[in-house]
């Protein structure tokens, strides 16, 4: 497996992680007290890049100031979020799929 292919992985589960943050902050935006998580993605993707592919991607509470009640999860950018997410999802996967094709015909198989 080549570098760009680990880095790809590592891409793939960081954008999963981050909509995992999302959905959880979509599913408490109306609970009292909670904190909206965040995650670090493209800090973490661009320590892969220099590290060959191996990084951690952080969670951490967001920074955002709370509501009256404590909740500091905003509806719209949340949305926004999971559109973005899903967008570098589908891009990842489409660009993973494209390598692989390439070293499968590198190699003299096919990959479908």
């Amino acid at each position: 497996m080549t570098d760009i292919v680990a880095i790809l992985g590592f891409a793939l589960n960081g954008v999963s992680t981050e909509q995992d943050a999302i959905a959880n902050n979509l599913a408490n935006v109306q609970t009292p007290g909670y904190t909206a998580e965040t995650v670090s993605f493209q800090q973490s993707l661009a320590s892969a890049l220099e590290n060959g592919g191996t990084a951690k991607v952080t969670v951490a509470p967001s920074s955002s100031p709370p509501s009256s009640d404590g909740n500091n999860v905003d509806l719209t950018t949340q949305l926004v979020a999971a559109d973005e997410s899903t967008l570098q999802y589908q891009s990842l996967t489409d660009y993973l799929n494209d390598q692989l094709r390439l070293e499968s015909g590198a190699a003299g198989g096919s990959f479908s």
